[in-house]
């Protein structure tokens, strides 16, 4: 007797077998681009080179999207970007020798920065590899070497199957908390080789959470509870964690004041009646601090800049959350919490009680005004002013990129961003050139936002080649160029520390001419017009660079 199921037509061995063969021509760099893809991954940054073109012809044949700087550095500055905002694995393409080192200092940003950036690099074909220094192009005895102290991870893929599982690896490496960049690493050979692995489809590769052990956040909730003056210090990791609504939750139930470090600038309302802003580089908040009987130390290691330079001792109990382990309890012994911030704060949420206090708003109002008294007795009007100005002109959902000049060293402090995540600088590793590109990132993030890039003219020297990329992809991008003929803060902290400053002096470009030759309009400003310009720039869809030609100061420091 025969059955319904008895007519249905199996497959073959030879249709089977047909079905499953990968499309002709497919090769390492395809396996490369169909992990990334199935990942997620959107969009990729970086430079072709010799060793990489099998991955930048894979690209070209898919759907993401490729964001092509002038420099490798640059390119890392932009991934760095564009991962702090989406909160992503930015993969970063990169080839052999040079192109890869070219992008260090952007690497050395994003671990400083926890930015998960995915360096994807090139490698000399597999017989050079383990120091077999066969004179191969751009050979280096140990590539990786070179990142190992840089990056989280180092992964390398020495056979085509492996590299769906490597960069699988890495991702999860460079998501899990604390975020941070990571190192890939593959063959020249490895990826032109053709294959006939089936298409990349599966790819699994979830984060690990770092939740607090009960145990220590049950006593830190115990001591905050009880504490008389508690302080809460918010640093980046609460951006990183997206944990600023938690954190106001718990300064509110607690009545705690709250400042943030220059990394987690946002992460607390500026005008709220417990912030104390982001003073840090003034003894009178140094000293609040230090009269805390519980300090809580959220998501920062309590640096040379959050501890105005190392003056900071507190007398109370400190308890520190902290993601990254080798900073916890780095700088002050105290409670160390081995966290992720947000999983942190929520468990805390759920144990401390309410500590009213009636008097916190009045100390909060008397510790601003003592920090406005001290500037107002000094000649800094002018930097105060052009604050405000960019304040006034930027709209408040827009982020803004800071480089390494006087105007971002008094936006650490003074300026307020408005909103968690908007503001960012390099001064998780303090080099130059950063805002530039790193706001190009943005800007493919958030596509139809208008992004400000702030530089001095030394920094701006750094990335005037993205003035190329800007308009190659017509990216929503105003640059503030602080024009005072050299690299100033140096040559103020050279002036105080030696009398004469020697190489801070440069000759530099017409600004406005230069933009004008890359098709990318410019406006030369005054501090009285600057708002007016900016709204303008930042109104105007497309890139757009205004200079402002002024020498400016550093308030007084303290810490000395």
């Amino acid at each position: 007797m025969m059955h319904d199921h008895d007519l249905v037509l199996r497959p073959t061995e030879a249709q089977t077998a047909a079905a499953l063969a990968p499309p002709p021509g497919r090769t390492g760099g395809d396996l490369v681009v169909e992990t990334l893809r199935s990942l997620g991954a959107t969009t990729v940054f970086g430079l072709p080179g010799q060793h990489a073109l099998a991955v930048f012809d894979a690209v070209g044949r898919s759907d993401l999207r490729l964001v092509g700087l002038r420099t490798e550095n640059n390119a890392g500055f932009a991934a760095d970007a564009y991962g702090r905002i989406t909160g992503e694995a930015v993969p970063l393409l990169l080839s052999t020798g040079p192109g890869a080192l070219m992008a260090l200092p952007a690497l050395q940003e994003a671990a400083a920065a926890s930015a998960p950036v995915l360096a994807i690099s090139s490698q000399v074909p597999v017989a050079g590899l383990g120091g077999g220094r066969r004179g191969h192009l751009h050979e280096l005895r140990d590539q990786a070497a070179s990142f190992r102290e840089v990056v989280k991870s180092v992964h390398t893929a020495r056979t085509p199957s492996q590299i769906p599982s490597v960069i699988a690896e890495a991702w999860e490496s460079a998501l899990t908390t604390p975020h941070g960049p990571v190192w890939v690493e593959i063959p020249e050979d490895v990826l032109r080789a053709e294959t006939f692995i089936p298409q990349v489809t599966g790819t699994d590769a979830t984060p690990h959470e770092l939740a607090p052990r009960p145990e220590l956040t049950a006593l830190a909730a115990h001591w905050l509870g009880r504490a008389e003056r508690p302080v809460i210090v918010a640093g980046g990791g609460v951006i990183r964690a997206d944990a600023a609504g938690k954190l106001r939750q718990l300064a509110e139930r607690l009545n705690a004041p709250v400042v943030t470090t220059f990394g987690g600038k946002g992460a607390f309302p500026w005008t709220h009646p417990l912030s104390l802003r982001s003073w840090l580089e003034d003894r009178h908040t140094t000293d609040f601090l230090e009269d805390a009987d519980v300090l809580l130390v959220v998501g920062s290691g309590l640096g040379e800049l959050s501890s105005n330079y190392h003056t900071f001792f507190p007398t109370g109990r400190v308890v520190q959350i902290e993601a990254d382990l080798g900073k916890l309890e780095s700088n002050h012994p105290g409670l160390g919490i081995h966290a992720d911030a947000r999983l942190a704060l929520q468990a805390l949420l759920e144990t401390v009680p309410e500590r009213p206090d009636p008097t916190v708003a009045e100390r909060v109002r008397l510790l601003l005004a003592d920090v406005e008294a001290r500037l107002a007795a000094q000649d800094v009007a002018l930097e105060r002013g052009l604050l405000a100005s960019i304040r006034t002109a930027l709209p408040a959902r827009s982020p803004s990129f800071w480089d390494m000049t006087v105007l971002s060293y008094w936006a650490w402090s003074a300026f307020d961003p408005k909103h968690p995540n908007t503001m960012h600088s390099a001064q998780g590793a303090g080099g130059l050139g950063y805002a530039f590109p790193a706001a190009l990132g943005a800007c493919v993030a958030e596509p139809g936002t208008p992004v400000l890039a702030v530089s001095g003219d030394g920094g701006a020297m750094y990335s005037l080649a993205e003035l190329a990329t800007a308009r190659q992809h017509d990216l929503d991008v105003t640059w503030l160029i602080v024009d005072d003929g050299g690299y100033g803060i140096l040559r103020a902290y050279m002036t105080d520390a030696y009398g004469t400053p020697v190489g801070t002096e440069l000759t530099r470009p017409d600004f406005v001419a230069l933009a004008a030759s890359f098709g990318v309009p410019a406006t030369l400003t005054t501090p009285e017009d600057l708002s007016a310009d900016l709204r303008k720039s930042l109104a105007t869809p497309g890139p757009s660079v205004v200079v402002l030609p002024a020498t400016l100061r550093m308030f007084a420091p303290t810490h000395l």
